[in-house]
């Protein structure tokens, strides 16, 4: 169905009533046989996702479970479940998914037997690599990092940043060190009953709505939802607020800039109060858009100050890229916007990279083996198929489909918004990264399992944001599709 009830606001639209019709067009989808549009046959769940929620249930504690997919059908920009039902993913496996469910270039990947074999033979890279692991580590991953010389692999967000974390701790107590690298004895016997100096006392400063893990250490950084942090026993550490803008941007410059600039001396003054409390701040950690705590974005200007605050006071800046790297935003990072006057120390990735890890300066390199070390390091097939994936994103100029798709998705909901701005406010977001508030929690989840059972999939975050995370290949008919989806939501609710 090609219509949208913008009136008129997209472009290539005429008006019939108060019915906005979008010219008919052949569909030239970016992933060959995706469905034309949804399909729901179904209740959602279905009767078959039903009873094996029921199977899955008795074996663990499964109530986040939504419904269960058939990933042999699904295909592209479409995730089809076990029902046969036919959802638009906009949500896309929580922005993991980099250039839709069963691309062509993916599955051809390992009909190659030495990338099959280097799956089936998966080893442990950091005591005993294959012979092309520095070249995959070369001409992979670090040729998309962010100006950064190093890379560490690892399996998932949460241990990028838990892994990361001690790279920063490291080199701040390499820096008090000076030249005398060795650790003295009382250090190696401290360490061992977790008592000082050898387990220093020293902090990590994060923000409020931060989300960067489920582990004990990012879970002390992440302030996004209680039940992810009820009866974990955690860290003192500092707490900074995050800016919180007025929208629109355009129309409300002033007002941000003195948000941004009160957080930033919140920042400073934070380092300041926690070194006088011997308890002293060794990195900043922040995320480019605050994701699960509300798709919260900042300025160029405000993570400039940031890198300006850890560059004084001599402490790391970690920037978890983990949802918001590779591509989303229209660069392939998103902290590229910000136009800082040099790479951040540490960036941490997992998500659309496939596999997990960070990028990090020279700096943050331990002296010594085994300090930040697991079994696997990552996984050899991963960086095959994330190969596969950076190749397409090129051929097929992916980072300017998004800004396109963005520019019309962001258009379209801000359309929806002006029409109901009793019921949505806040359109935001880069490129197809984007998010609109709800007016309440209530209304929020209301939209959001409305659109699922007109067979559109988005995801929510925070107290009321709903969030789009498409793949790379969502293109303009996808956004048709899910505006229009959204404009009926909204007129049911109203």
């Amino acid at each position: 169905m090609w219509f949208c009830k913008l009136n008129g606001a997209l472009k290539g639209a005429s008006k019939t009533g108060t019915k906005t019709i979008l010219a008919r067009r052949p569909i030239t989808s970016l992933v060959p046989g995706e469905p034309n549009e949804p399909k729901i046959l179904t209740d959602v769940p279905g009767p078959v996702s039903k009873a094996l929620f029921e199977k899955l249930n008795s074996i663990n504690q499964s109530g986040s479970v939504q419904l269960f997919a058939n990933y042999d059908k699904s295909i592209g920009n479409y995730l089809i479940d076990v029902d046969n039902n036919v959802f638009l993913d906009a949500f896309t496996q929580i922005s993991s998914v980099p250039i839709g469910y069963n691309h062509p270039d993916l599955l051809t990947v390992f009909q190659d037997d030495h990338k099959l074999r280097a799956l089936i033979n998966r080893p442990a890279t950091g005591v005993f690599p294959g012979h092309d692991w520095p070249e995959k580590l070369r001409s992979i991953l670090l040729n998309v990092s962010p100006g950064l010389p190093q890379v560490m692999t690892m399996m998932c967000g949460s241990c990028s940043n838990e892994n990361a974390y001690k790279a920063l701790f490291f080199s701040y107590r390499n820096r008090q060190r000076g030249e005398n690298v060795d650790f003295t004895e009382l250090e190696s016997s401290s360490c061992m009953i977790n008592r000082p100096p050898g387990a220093p006392q020293l902090s990590l400063l994060s923000f409020h709505g931060a989300f960067h893990g489920r582990t004990m250490a990012t879970l002390a950084t992440t302030h996004s939802k209680p039940i992810h942090k009820l009866d974990v026993p955690s860290f003192n550490w500092p707490i900074a607020h995050f800016p919180r803008y007025k929208y629109p941007l355009e129309d409300n410059t002033r007002e941000n800039h003195a948000e941004d600039d009160k957080c930033l001396e919140e920042v400073e003054d934070l380092i300041v109060q926690y070194g006088k409390n011997e308890n002293p701040v060794a990195g900043i950690v922040v995320e480019p858009i605050q994701s699960e705590g509300g798709d919260n974005e900042e300025s160029p200007r405000f993570f400039q100050g940031i890198q300006q605050i850890a560059k004084r006071h001599g402490v790391g800046l970690l920037i978890d890229e983990v949802q918001t790297g590779v591509g989303a935003t229209g660069k392939m990072w998103c902290h590229e916007h910000f136009n800082l006057e040099s790479p951040p120390d540490i960036v941490t990735f997992s998500k659309k990279m496939l596999t997990g890890g960070f990028f990090h300066s020279l700096d943050m390199r331990p002296k010594q083996p085994y300090r930040i070390f697991n079994t696997w390091l990552g996984d050899p097939g991963k960086l095959y198929l994330l190969e596969a994936v950076l190749n397409v994103i090129k051929q097929q100029n992916l980072l300017d489909q998004v800004l396109r798709t963005g520019s019309k998705l962001k258009l379209g909901i801000a359309t929806i918004e002006k029409e109901h701005p009793d019921l949505l406010n806040s359109t935001r977001g880069r490129g197809t990264f984007l998010a609109v508030n709800a007016a309440d929690t209530e209304l929020r989840d209301k939209i959001v399992a409305k659109l699922k059972l007109k067979g559109v999939i988005v995801g929510s975050c925070g107290d009321h944001s709903i969030r789009l995370r498409p793949s790379l290949t969502f293109q303009e008919h996808h956004a048709d599709i899910l505006l229009d989806k959204l404009q009926q939501t909204i007129n049911e609710v109203k």
